[in-house]
């Protein structure tokens, strides 16, 4: 749920930025939460909001209003941060499975 947010999340700060800029827009948006600590995300959100906050107070506006829930997945052990990020929580779940799945040849079909 936590990741879906995140995606939705991203998509509506973009939409309230002009296209020329989304793209590189959405790259420190990624640097947010793909960031190796806590501290370097923060200094990653902090960025985005100087770099684009006066310009662009609305979507800036999006993303700072629900920080903490954004941020809130770095309270978890890092071995666990990979899961939590993906987009598709089924995905990283059942990975294995479907990787058994596809080695087997009937397996799936009649």
């Amino acid at each position: 749920r936590e990741q879906r947010c995140r995606v939705h999340k991203t998509g509506n700060i973009l939409n309230a930025m002009p296209k020329s800029l989304q793209a590189k827009a959405k790259g420190h948006i990624h640097h947010i939460w793909q960031a190796e600590t806590k501290e370097e995300s923060i200094s990653a959100f902090d960025f985005f909001v100087e770099a684009y906050g006066l310009k662009y107070e609305k979507a800036v506006g999006k993303l700072t209003k629900d920080r903490d829930v954004l941020l809130s997945f770095y309270d978890f052990p890092a071995e666990h941060w990979k899961h939590i990020r993906t987009t598709n929580p089924n995905e990283s779940i059942f990975a294995t499975v479907r990787h058994r799945t596809k080695k087997t040849k009937s397996c799936l079909s009649r």
